[in-house]
């Protein structure tokens, strides 16, 4: 079967994925047959959970588009604040509620975001057909640093973390899903994710340590695993970097 050309331009984030030589350019793509456009972008290293517009000949298409010879293609990245409608948009509407499921290689970063609020799914032990189930089931984002995962068409989802900094990919993530007007800290149990309430001290005090049950009188306590907090010394580390968090938005900004 002859082989074909098609040309190529990836925009902005996305040329995160592409080799050296194809990033910020126009490139030829060579194909036989008449593969889908999801698959072409997928073969070239980007995958589908990070784009939100595909424009082949200066018209918006889906995935399902059959590549020809002699296409051109421009490819965006995903459109957290511009209205591009009526343009093809290549996902349902954005997540709402946000809630994200992390892979194995971020429990730092999990626990980070339940320090800020968010409910985040994680654990040391994920499988990756247990992490799509759950996304599509819980309508989750799913966050990995597995270029892979994001790949299989069921996630519809995703995002790929670039950073190996668990204090970077904090940033990274709010920037990139505009999270940051989201924070709500401490409402989230760092441990199992749960909610945190307040609570009489009566109702923990058998369980608080001799020197926490003199020295504290306001306490919180995860409504699903029990765990029991308090504005110790702990916490005031955790509040200067949620801080921290916020000064790094507005510089950003």
């Amino acid at each position: 079967m002859d082989q074909q050309t098609a040309r190529f331009r990836f925009y902005e984030e996305l040329n995160d994925f592409l080799r050296p030589e194809q990033k910020k350019r126009t490139f030829s793509y060579r194909f036989t047959g008449t593969p889908s456009i999801k698959d072409a972008i997928e073969a070239v290293g980007v995958p589908h959970t990070e784009v939100d517009l595909i424009l082949v000949n200066g018209q918006s298409v889906d995935f399902g588009y059959r590549l020809q010879d002699g296409d051109r293609v421009s490819v965006y990245p995903v459109f957290e604040s511009l209205d591009i409608t009526p343009a093809v948009r290549l996902r349902p509407a954005p997540l709402r509620r946000t809630a994200f499921i992390l892979d194995t290689q971020l429990g730092k970063l999990a626990r980070r975001l339940r320090m800020l609020g968010f409910d985040t799914l994680y654990r040391n032990d994920y499988k990756d057909a247990e992490i799509i189930r759950t996304a599509q089931e819980e309508r989750r984002i799913i966050l990995t640093r597995d270029v892979d995962l994001l790949k299989n068409k069921s996630v519809t989802h995703g995002y790929w973390v670039r950073s190996a900094s668990p204090e970077k990919q904090v940033g990274e993530v709010l920037r990139r899903l505009d999270l940051y007007g989201q924070i709500t800290p401490f409402s989230r149990c760092l441990v199992c994710n749960g909610l945190v309430v307040g609570v009489d001290k009566a109702a923990v005090e058998d369980r608080l340590p001799p020197r926490t049950r003199r020295y504290f009188e306001t306490f919180y306590a995860c409504q699903a695993c029990g765990k029991v907090y308090w504005e110790g010394s702990h916490y005031r580390r955790m509040k200067d970097q949620v801080e921290r968090i916020r000064r790094n938005a507005h510089d950003d900004r």
